[in-house]
């Protein structure tokens, strides 16, 4: 459930300069006792009076509502799309939106007409891997004239979630050991079940390449049956040839980029958690947001 602030005001460095020159305004017309510099200040002063009002009322009747971000990994750019819902009878017009803390820039939006919404883009940098709240939006104006920013802060209860950066050797390690190793290739997918596919291995048998993949533009792939099924590729994080957590995390995030590349089956054994060997889009994300929350 978002929650909605009040809005804030405060002044902007254009009504020092106003304040300026309405001082300076004033104090030629006292000295000269001149009726139109009089009349100059006066009509300046109605103006900015009268723009107060509309400045604190084009906020009024706005809603931002943050949606779902797509995963990215530390370092890389995050995508936050917010829809922004004008809800009075009003257009609202110069309309800023950003994200208190963190660096993201300030993005416009000109008008929002009543009863419409516009949609805004927020991008800035991924922080350090984990689970990250959004926290905050922050709606600002200084329309119509500049003398003064009134701004509101809305609750987003949205969270948005960051890989390990991959970095490392992009070689996989070897699979375990096959139990069948000795049935030769001649004799694979007779009577077997099919298991999936991995990377073609020059010299192999060409009866068992897929040529389906082949087809679709894909890089040559083998179909692996049951009685390849004892050679599968866990990705172990105790084999991991580095000692700091987060270089250990993020060799294996590369591995997992580069088997579901290759189109190996493969699986992750972390202290607390093993995921079995799979392929697809939902097990490599399965996998990546286990080494993400890894504590």
């Amino acid at each position: 459930m978002r929650k909605h602030r009040f809005s804030r005001v405060s002044p902007t460095a254009g009504l020092a300069a106003l304040l300026f020159v309405m001082a300076a305004m004033w104090y030629a017309a006292a000295s000269q006792n001149n009726a139109a510099a009089y009349l100059l200040l006066f009509c300046l002063t109605s103006v900015f009076l009268i723009s107060i009002p509309h400045t604190l009322l084009n906020l009024a009747g706005l809603k931002a509502s943050a949606e779902s971000v797509k995963p990215t990994f530390a370092g890389d750019e995050v995508s936050l799309p917010v829809e922004i819902v004008n809800e009075s009878r009003a257009t609202r017009s110069a309309i800023a939106l950003t994200l208190p803390d963190s660096g993201s820039p300030r993005e416009q939006v000109d008008h929002i007409p009543a009863g419409k919404a516009a949609r805004v883009t927020l991008r800035f940098s991924a922080p350090r891997r984990g689970e990250h709240p959004i926290g905050r939006l922050c709606l600002t104006t200084i329309y119509p004239l500049g003398f003064l920013r009134t701004s509101k802060h809305i609750t987003a209860p949205q969270r948005y979630l960051v890989y390990p950066k991959p970095a490392g050797d992009p070689n996989l390690p070897k699979a375990r050991t096959r139990a069948r190793q000795n049935k030769s290739s001649q004799q694979l997918g007779e009577g077997d079940d099919f298991a999936g596919v991995r990377a073609y291995v020059s010299g192999e048998s060409q009866r068992h390449i897929d040529w389906k993949a082949v087809a679709r533009g894909q890089a040559l792939m083998t179909k692996q049956f049951s009685a390849e099924a004892d050679g599968l590729l866990y990705l172990d994080f105790a084999a991991v040839p580095f000692s700091d957590l987060e270089e250990r995390l993020s060799q294996l995030v590369l591995w997992v980029i580069e088997a579901e590349r290759a189109r190996v089956s493969y699986g992750l054994r972390l202290p607390a958690v093993e995921i079995a060997p799979s392929l697809g889009h939902s097990h490599f994300h399965h996998c990546l947001r286990a080494l993400a929350l890894f504590k």
